[in-house]
């Protein structure tokens, strides 16, 4: 409660302290009018023609719908395999064989291409969320894993043996050293895993549903409309930007003060 509680009161000097990332923003918009002004509108839109079209997109309710379909695709993915990415994770670490055996199943999920996973889930689950989900989960699940493993594979001696010499408590024990140093390799993982959640629901949506903005991306395909496809991209990038810096990255700061 005292963790949320200074998380909300260090909002607005952590919403301050943005200005440069803001300022790469800009930089990126400033080279994305230069490369307008090179290849031109079929090509690459200016920024205004598509934050215009972006403007109109968002006034109608068909891409709306699309947008909450992919939010809610995206973020059951990302919390699927957060969860078992990190419980699985941290038990493999506690266990030199779980950590062994566990090593070639991750190479191989990691490995695998993302549009094959998506190929075989058409066969098992056909077109629909369940599809885009199982794509998301297995594609992030590795990362989360080997994060979690290991975090709790590094636990340092020293600090479990000073803990033990002052008999802490088992609570302390878990919220003073083991928690901190899992979550700083966990919480890495789970950032890495949200921006892969969300490039591979697009990709899948694009392939195998009828609805999202992955479909909606193959309609600007096929109309050759690179204002609304970049559009669209701008959607994602933004909802993206909003999850990680509004809310996790304010908890991440809040939780690895003691490296202070």
């Amino acid at each position: 409660m005292n963790a949320l509680l200074n998380i909300i009161k260090n909002f607005p000097k952590y919403l301050w302290s943005g200005w440069g990332a803001v300022s790469s923003i800009f930089l990126f918009i400033t080279l994305w009018e230069f490369g307008f002004q090179q290849y031109g509108e079929l090509v690459l839109p200016s920024p205004q023609s598509t934050f215009h079209t972006l403007w109109t997109m968002l006034h109608t309710d068909s891409i709306m719908q699309d947008v909450h379909i992919t939010v809610k695709r995206a973020m059951w993915g990302f919390i699927i395999s957060a969860g078992l990415g990190s419980f699985l994770g941290m038990l493999a670490g506690l266990f030199v064989t779980a950590s062994i055996m566990s090593r070639p199943i991750i190479t191989i999920l990691m490995g695998m291409p993302p549009i094959a996973w998506i190929v075989l889930a058409m066969i098992w689950f056909g077109t629909g969320d369940n599809t885009v989900i199982f794509t998301v989960v297995v594609a992030s699940f590795p990362i989360v894993f080997v994060g979690a493993l290991q975090g709790t594979h590094t636990l340092e001696g020293d600090l479990k043996d000073m803990s033990d010499s002052f008999k802490a408590p088992l609570l302390m024990k878990f919220t003073d050293v083991y928690f901190p140093h899992i979550f700083s390799y966990i919480f890495p993982a789970w950032i890495a895993a949200l921006g892969m959640s969300w490039k591979i629901v697009v990709m899948a949506e694009l392939l195998s549903t009828p609805d999202g903005i992955g479909a909606a991306l193959a309609v600007t395909r096929s109309h050759l409309d690179t204002a609304g496809a970049l559009a669209l991209v701008t959607i994602m990038i933004g909802f993206l930007l909003f999850i990680e810096y509004v809310f996790m990255e304010p908890i991440k700061r809040e939780v690895e003060q003691w490296r202070n």
